[in-house]
């Protein structure tokens, strides 16, 4: 026979009924668990809400939102995410790389990572913002001719056969340089 807790168990039938209500109550707490990391990142969302709805009309790489799985997480980007630490208490913003995943910040405060959030999405806003002017800018200068293309007034023509003159001549001195060591150190 074998023991159980305080009590003999007898037949195999008291055994897995043991068994099952021991699985379904450690279910149950899976459960809890699971539904207490959801309702922290819902905290999270209505405290990102005014932050998501003064993103700009055209910024579509920002995410804000909670995506259900095996463990919830709050997607702020493609590769930005708060997801809750093994304790359910402590939030974690991570940040996938090339390198790996970087922890951008952690905390059990909520305050804490909405405005470690924040910030990230006004750092990704002014980013694009910069991205943005670059490029007009690069199609702006390409389509004048480039950035000082008044003040050059045709010199590019000549580049060339200055760059070919320069190289015909470093040539020559080469030679005369070759030629006057084997002179004076081989002869």
């Amino acid at each position: 026979m074998v023991e159980s807790g305080r009590r003999r168990v007898v037949d195999l039938k008291h055994a897995i009924r043991e068994v099952r209500i021991a699985q379904s109550e450690r279910a149950d707490v899976v459960v809890d668990l699971r539904e207490a990391e959801q309702a922290r990142l819902e905290l999270l969302a209505e405290a990102l809400e005014s932050v998501a709805n003064d993103l700009p009309p055209d910024h579509d790489q920002l995410l804000l939102g909670i995506l259900p799985g095996q463990s919830p997480r709050y997607w702020v980007d493609a590769t930005s995410f708060v997801a809750m630490g093994r304790d359910k208490r402590q939030y974690q913003f991570f940040k996938d790389t090339r390198l790996g995943r970087t922890s951008l910040a952690e905390s059990t405060s909520l305050e804490v990572i909405a405005d470690a959030v924040t910030r990230y999405v006004a750092e990704r806003i002014v980013e694009r913002e910069q991205a943005v002017e670059g490029d007009w800018l690069n199609k702006t200068v390409s389509a004048r001719g480039g950035l000082f293309a008044d003040k050059a007034h045709g010199s590019d023509k000549y580049a060339l056969i200055w760059g070919l003159c320069g190289f015909g001549l470093g040539m020559i001195a080469g030679m005369f340089l070759l030629l006057a060591y084997a002179w004076f150190v081989v002869g």
